[in-house]
Parts: C-alpha cells; sequence; structure tokens
C-alpha cells in the first residue's frame, strides 16, 4: 500500500469514527464548517476578526464563508463593527448567544471525543498524542516542526527508546541490519553500567513531550579525552539547527569538565553529521573500511582539540 493510500484509509477510518459524514455535529444544528468559523471568532482577540482573517485561517472559500457569516448574524450569532485602525474592515465578533452555542459545541465535541478515548490505556493515548504532534509535524512543515525544542537530562526509559529508534531510523534510510541495534546496546549499557558524573553527560532533545534527538559525552582511557557518541535527530526535527545545538552542548560540557579533547567514531555514509562535525572544528584524523550491520562501510575517527 503507498503513502497516498495509507493517508486515503486513515481519512476514511477516521471521519467515521468522528462523525463527520453526519449532516451536523453531535448536540448540534452546526455543520463542520458553521463550527469551525465559530470556533475562530471564540478564540479571536476581544476586538474580533475580519471575515478575511477567519478564511485564511481556515482555507475556506470566500464565497462559503460569506453564507455563513450571513447566516450567524441572521441568528443573532454574531455581530460587526468598523475597525478603528481601517475604515473598510469590518470586525466581527460573537455575541452572548454566540457564546453560549459555542460553549454548547465545544462541550458536545470534547464529550464525543472522550467517548472516543475512554477505551484506551494510558500508554495507548501516550501513543496516540505523540503520533498525532509527527502527522502536524510532518504536514505542516517548518514552523510546525520546530514546536518547542529544548534539551533535558536522561530520564527512566530514555536509553531503551533511544537504542530502538536509531536502530529503526539507520534501517529506514541506511538499510542498515539489526545487528547494530547490538552496538548501540553495548554502548549505552557500559554507559549506564559506569556512569561517571563528574567525568560523563547526556541530553535528550524533546519537542512537545516527544524525544527528537539526544546525544552522549562519555569517558575514554585517557582522562584527558572524552568522547562523543550516539548523535542521533529524528527527520521531523531536522533543518532546525538541533544537531548543531546538541553537539555545541556536548563541546561546552566537556570544556567545563576540563577535557583537553573530543573524539568520535563515525561512518562515511552519515554525510549530515559529517558536515556538523566538520562545522564545529572537528578534523578527520583517520579513517578505515569495514563490513558492519549488512554493509560494506568506511569507518572515520574525528578529533576536536578543546584547548
Amino acid at each position: 500500500m503507498t503513502l497516498t493510500d495509507e493517508v486515503r484509509s486513515f481519512n476514511r477510518f477516521y471521519t467515521r469514527e468522528i462523525g463527520l459524514l453526519n449532516r451536523r455535529l453531535p448536540a448540534t444544528d452546526l455543520s463542520l464548517p458553521e463550527a469551525r468559523v465559530l470556533y475562530e471568532l471564540a478564540h479571536a482577540p476581544e476586538t474580533g476578526r475580519t471575515a478575511a482573517e477567519i478564511g485564511r485561517a481556515l482555507g475556506m472559500d470566500k464565497a462559503h464563508l460569506s453564507r455563513i457569516v450571513a447566516r450567524f448574524r441572521a441568528r443573532g450569532l454574531m455581530q460587526s463593527r468598523v475597525s478603528a485602525d481601517h475604515g473598510k474592515h469590518r470586525l466581527l465578533t460573537l455575541t452572548d448567544v454566540g457564546q453560549k452555542a459555542f460553549a454548547a459545541a465545544e462541550a458536545a465535541a470534547r464529550a464525543q471525543v472522550d467517548a472516543l478515548l475512554t477505551p484506551i490505556g494510558e500508554g495507548g493515548r501516550e501513543r496516540l498524542a505523540e503520533a498525532m504532534r509527527d502527522i502536524r509535524a510532518a504536514l505542516n512543515g517548518r514552523e510546525a516542526a520546530e514546536g518547542n525544542l529544548s534539551l533535558r537530562p536522561l530520564q527512566p526509559g530514555d536509553v531503551g527508546w533511544i537504542i530502538h529508534r536509531q536502530t529503526v531510523l539507520y534501517h529506514q534510510e541506511y538499510g542498515w541490519d539489526w545487528t547494530y541495534e547490538g552496538l548501540a546496546s553495548r554502548i549505552l549499557g557500559a554507559f549506564v553500567a559506569e556512569f561517571d558524573p563528574a567525568r560523563e553527560d547526556g541530553w535528550v532533545a524533546e519537542r512537545s513531550g516527544s524525544i527528537v534527538g539526544s546525544i552522549f559525552l562519555m569517558k575514554s582511557d585517557d582522562p584527558a579525552a572524552a568522547k562523543l557518541r550516539l548523535l542521533y535527530v529524528e527527520p521531523s526535527a531536522r533543518g532546525l539547527g538541533l544537531g548543531r545545538t546538541l553537539v555545541a552542548t556536548c563541546i561546552g560540557r566537556a570544556r567545563e569538565l576540563g577535557y583537553r579533547e573530543l573524539t568520535l567514531w563515525t561512518n562515511d555514509v552519515l554525510v549530515a553529521a559529517r558536515r556538523i562535525y566538520q562545522a564545529a572544528g572537528f578534523r578527520l584524523i583517520s579513517e578505515a573500511p569495514h563490513h558492519s550491520f549488512g554493509h560494506d562501510l568506511i569507518g572515520q575517527t574525528w578529533t576536536l582539540d578543546l584547548g
């Protein structure tokens, strides 16, 4: 099944589940377009919004919107006044009757969704919320994807998730097989088992509660040298400078801990990551071919002088 088929199949499923095939929303006499316009008016500034602004926000046909506005005015749900800043603009606001209609519609809509979610456990709800955020990010583009990016310390469950996600992404993007999971598990297993807060650290990048990247600073046999390990960024968060931020955070922490050198090992196919390392000042000092994860690769060692 192609992605187009998957999207259409999901649309058919979801429109049925939430009743979009019905002419009216549950417990109201509003059509879906009318309910969306009512929502925009209810969340407008106190001064109101113009019909053109609402049309742009909803991507709605001008004639269709005009008919809805006329119906709202006739039913006493909406009022308008001339803008003090622009004599040709009319600002639309809800009347008291309109506010009550919106409150009833909002309560009905929330009750409908609550009923849909009631059988779903907490874990399923978290997965559902994360999937919806990812869909918005993918379809809305850069602005939605950026969201509220932040870095935080490691929490329970992070390490297993990071191993899983890196393995899945490298399989999807480079065709690496499941044996990569063994490497990531050994590296992070040792990091957890022998963690030294005076010499090591780790960061998880989050957006709206979802993990979108990570990086680790690890000790080495040389007290003066640290290792940068397992940088990864989710596809939905790429292009936002997150990789550079993670690398810069790791470098800054290495300096704080008194390291004089930071090294890393990567593979030549990880082009985007290599560009980040190079821009941060890392130098390629050696490379060698190897066969790993089902592929012939070229491993590379890079180093950064922290002095």
